[in-house]
């Protein structure tokens, strides 16, 4: 197979001619999308400039978007609003032209000109085969790969059940807490598709209350959930208590594989009203929203292994974090002798 390829450095012409290829109509998830990687350039200190390489081949087209940082190492352009990163694809499905043109990549980020001489991705899907492709198609570029875990997954497959069907297979604890204080706390819930000053300034004023570390960028998230809203994806949940609101979710709903996939982003609820449990109130009310509303098939819980999540999801998935280091370079070199030492010590100390 003749695969073709470049490096780019302008977000704006990554499409590469092809219009719809980078867009909601082309890309089923959010985390693919050209929108997504410009709001995240635009809105995040993430790196010296953009660094995306294409690849193309009968009818098949391939990206892989990176941030070039400082003196020969790039990183995936990506952060931790970030849940899933990956090669995107259009066309390619049938066994091998995917591995080709990913393969056709990496070679060309070995490419003397741009110095590369380490490459780091995260947080790479391991249940959809991404990690597994890019180890190998790296690999057969001649990088020296690493692999390890970088956090977990938890998603649940609705799998046409009511809301109350999956209700019912929740922890006993978790049903009678949900039921002794929703009789309690006198919460009302609404669920928002549209933002609006007001809202959002509610957002942040929860978001400021609550245990969360501050927004690498709220600018992005605003930006972001406003364009969501656009296309009808945005599902803004708030909690009320005696009118003031206390607890907020950000959520969205994408096409999916398979069918709608609901995404939670954000959760927050103000510390001061912490003993009203507006957090597991307002996450039922999301739940039953996006189960019997939206109809969705899947409900992602987005990036970290709380134990909390294990109550509300069904199955629990690693994301990886992929190093690559290029042996033509010598801080490639090192850089993958320091990793290999660390694997034996690791390995040396389990022994």
């Amino acid at each position: 197979m003749w695969v073709k390829g470049e490096i780019i450095h302008n977000l704006n012409k990554a499409h590469g001619g092809v219009a719809d290829a980078l867009t909601r109509n082309g890309q089923p998830h959010l985390f693919d999308r050209l929108t997504w990687f410009k709001l995240l350039w635009i809105h995040n200190d993430i790196g010296a400039r953009p660094l995306i390489a294409r690849s193309w081949a009968q009818g098949a087209r391939c990206w892989l978007f990176l941030a070039e940082q400082k003196r020969g190492q790039a990183t995936a352009l990506a952060n931790y609003y970030t849940l899933a990163f990956r090669p995107v694809f259009t066309g390619g499905e049938e066994n091998g032209t995917r591995h080709a043109l990913l393969v056709a990549l990496a070679r060309r980020l070995r490419h003397g000109s741009l110095r590369l001489h380490h490459i780091s991705l995260a947080p790479v899907p391991v249940a959809d085969g991404s990690a597994d492709l890019i180890a190998r198609a790296f690999r057969t570029a001649g990088w020296h790969v690493y692999e390890r875990m970088a956090t977990m997954n938890w998603t649940l497959n609705v799998n046409g059940r009511s809301f109350d069907d999956y209700w019912a297979e929740r922890p006993g604890e978790l049903r009678a807490t949900l039921s002794r204080k929703s009789k309690k706390s006198d919460l009302g819930v609404e669920i928002h598709k549209q933002i609006i000053p007001e809202l959002w300034a509610e957002y942040e004023s929860i978001y400021a209350e609550s245990w969360k570390p501050a927004e690498g960028s709220i600018e992005f998230l605003h930006a972001f959930a406003k364009n969501e809203a656009r296309y009808g994806a945005l599902r803004l949940g708030i909690a009320r208590h005696e009118g003031a609101a206390v607890a907020a979710q950000l959520w969205t709903i994408e096409p999916g594989v398979g069918g709608p996939r609901a995404i939670i982003h954000k959760l927050a609820y103000r510390q001061s009203a912490a003993e009203l449990s507006p957090g597991t109130i307002l996450t039922a009310a999301m739940f039953r929203h996006v189960i019997d509303e939206d109809k969705v098939a899947l409900i992602d819980y987005g990036t970290g292994d709380e134990a909390y999540k294990a109550d509300w999801m069904e199955e629990r998935n690693p994301l990886m974090q992929i190093d690559c280091y290029n042996p033509r370079r010598l801080a490639g070199l090192a850089g993958s002798a320091r990793l290999r030492l660390r694997a034996l010590a690791r390995r040396g100390g389990r022994d």
